[in-house]
């Protein structure tokens, strides 16, 4: 592996211990997977932040750094929201931890936007190398934008941001980002709305594993991109993924369908996964919600009222640029936080059917929150919450 000069003289401890500490991981890394030099990164979002998944011995990790990120840097979901840690009904010690950990990314340099969703902040365009963390960013960035990035663990991520490059290996090479898979899907879907789409991806991440699927047979916007990607990063591993005639590299190479293995999904395997029972809550946004989904959610809810507690998550930065949504949302007695998410805050344990429109919350729940979960359309949330039939009794005491 090439390093300049500049990147032996930090290997070699001339910018500090810390740096000395990060460049090794980052070579080591690179070493690992065969890189051949390393590659400058536009920008770095950087997992391991919920006290939840890093405990006692990652914060520790952290107060021993010394430096800080050189490139424009988010944090993902921590374990609560930063300023309404209370309404969550989050253990103060747990809180007490969480912000200790918190600071300790902010003496880092990495802004406390607390996001899975970074692409709706920072400018990310195709092409661009990261270095991103988070399963469903990754796949978004790869995918619906056409930049550059492996999923990076948390201490690489971190370690990228603060030294500014990364090993240049994976999906930082176009050789590698070519389709291994193909899915065929047919028949019309009965909803092709998020939550259907992320059901799709819920599928074809078990089949896909880490392949590169191509997909054909469907129209997705953005949001259904989002939720399709981040599906399949939770049931499988995959990280780039191509819709033909949608997707920025389907549309610039024509990728020969006919050595790859072919699968055929129909509309109605998918929608077979939504199910009709009366859950305890209602989670949605994850991955965190779009400024498009925030006011879906208004049209919804306005002039309601939830007989069941509705969390939603988004970007702080989202939830300030939609305020009118947030207002109407939170009237109906819903919930809008930030910095967190269903999957790593311990809020949503006490649940024991949680109700997502999301593929990837649905795989996650089980084992992260310790609930059963089903899966429907955002319509169909909201509905199943806002009705007085579904009211808890606990609700009603």
């Amino acid at each position: 592996m090439h390093l300049t000069h500049e990147e032996e003289a930090v290997l070699n401890g001339e910018e500090g211990e810390t740096k000395q500490q990060l460049m090794e991981i980052l070579v080591g890394v690179g070493k690992v997977f065969g890189a051949d030099e390393m590659v400058q990164i536009r920008s770095a979002q950087v997992s391991g932040a919920s006290y939840k998944t890093i405990g006692e011995w990652g914060l520790k990790w952290l107060l021993s750094l010394d430096a800080r990120a050189c490139v424009p840097s988010v944090l993902n979901p921590v374990g609560m929201d930063r300023m309404r840690w209370e309404e969550m009904d989050i253990d103060p010690e747990f809180a007490k931890k969480q912000l200790a950990v918190i600071s300790a990314y902010e003496r880092l340099g990495i802004s406390l936007e607390c996001t899975c969703t970074p692409y709706y902040l920072n400018i990310t365009e195709y092409g661009d190398h990261l270095a991103w963390s988070e399963s469903s960013a990754v796949s978004y960035a790869n995918s619906v934008i056409g930049a550059r990035t492996n999923r990076e663990g948390g201490p690489s991520a971190l370690a990228a941001a603060i030294i500014g490059k990364t090993p240049r290996y994976g999906l930082h090479l176009v050789e590698n980002r070519k389709p291994e898979l193909y899915f065929r899907v047919e028949g019309e879907p009965q909803q092709a709305d998020a939550s259907w789409y992320g059901a799709l991806g819920y599928i074809a991440g078990k089949i896909s594993g880490n392949r590169i699927p191509l997909f054909s047979g469907i129209r997705p916007g953005r949001d259904q991109l989002k939720n399709l990607g981040a599906a399949m990063a939770a049931t499988g591993a995959v990280a780039l993924y191509h819709v033909q005639g949608i997707t920025p590299e389907a549309r610039v190479f024509s990728f020969d369908t006919s050595g790859l293995e072919e699968v055929v999904i129909e509309a109605n395997e998918v929608s077979d996964l939504f199910t009709d029972e009366i859950p305890d809550t209602v989670a949605i946004g994850c991955p965190h919600c779009s400024p498009e989904e925030l006011s879906f959610l208004a049209s919804l809810l306005e002039g309601q009222k939830i007989t069941i507690p509705v969390y939603i998550f988004a970007a702080r930065n989202i939830i300030n640029r939609e305020q009118e949504s947030v207002r109407i949302i939170e009237r109906s007695g819903a919930r809008v936080f930030a910095d967190t998410c269903m999957v790593v805050s311990p809020a949503l344990e006490q649940y024991s059917l949680i109700m997502v429109n999301s593929g990837k919350a649905l795989s996650y729940v089980p084992t992260m929150c310790g609930a059963e979960a089903m899966i429907g359309s955002t319509r169909d949330c909201i509905e199943k919450a806002c009705n007085p039939q579904n009211m808890r009794q606990d609700s009603l005491t």
